[in-house]
């Protein structure tokens, strides 16, 4: 009788490992992905708004111009993405989106709020060489012309004549402090000076014009500097 008892539990013990082998096999392991999505607020006299992904919200504060949110994940795939008025459904933008895998993107809110609208960008995150920054300029001031973007001392062009919604890529530039100065394209005439810039080793800039050409206080004409990375 207890060999009957031994050999049935040994049955049974055999019986469990293929049955738990063959779990095994059949499961599929889903590992979730990410992407990366900036969004910059950059409409000076629109209010704060709300960042939707799939109709869930983002942020926990308002955001508000000319404020980011800093690299948020974002499931990969195609998204829906809306920007609401602050605290409602009102929603100024929309878009869906195809988000690759561990790639970078910025969304800039830009225009005046009767008008507003994305510019959506691929970020290359690249580390830079030793010694390097990488910067890219773009230009988000509604009514202001086309820009050069020089250094002050020489009026040597780092960036050339980009229009409003228009940017360069992430450019190396030797660490250190920089005087620049906001051109209007093709000329001397200096629309915006950006004086005591300092780029780090390493480190990854965004230097984007806002605010209204001849506007005032917070719409002023001026400059915003995003550390990307």
């Amino acid at each position: 009788m207890k060999n009957k008892i031994q050999i049935f539990a040994s049955a049974l013990f055999l019986a469990a490992i293929v049955l738990v082998s063959s779990c095994k096999k059949d499961e599929t392991i889903i590992e979730q992905s990410y992407a990366n999505v900036l969004v910059t607020h950059t409409s000076p006299d629109a209010p704060g708004v709300d960042l939707l992904v799939d109709n869930s919200k983002q942020n926990s504060a308002a955001l508000t111009y000319p404020n980011n949110t800093g690299y948020l994940k974002v499931t990969s795939g195609t998204r829906n993405i809306k920007v609401n008025v602050t605290g409602t459904s009102t929603t100024v933008i929309e878009a869906n989106l195809a988000l690759t895998k561990d790639m970078n993107y910025s969304i800039f809110a830009v225009d005046s709020v009767s008008k507003i609208s994305a510019v959506v960008i691929t970020d290359d995150l690249t580390a830079p060489a030793a010694g390097k920054a990488h910067v890219r300029f773009i230009h988000l001031s509604p009514n202001a012309p086309a820009v050069d973007i020089t250094v002050a001392s020489s009026g040597a062009v780092v960036f050339g004549n980009k229009a409003f919604k228009e940017y360069t890529a992430f450019t190396p530039l030797d660490a250190g402090t920089y005087n620049l100065d906001v051109r209007v394209a093709g000329t001397s005439t200096v629309a915006l000076v950006l004086p005591a810039i300092t780029l780090e080793a390493g480190k990854i800039y965004t230097v984007f014009a806002k605010g209204f050409l001849g506007g005032t206080g917070a719409q002023a004409l001026g400059a915003e500097i995003i550390v990307n990375k």
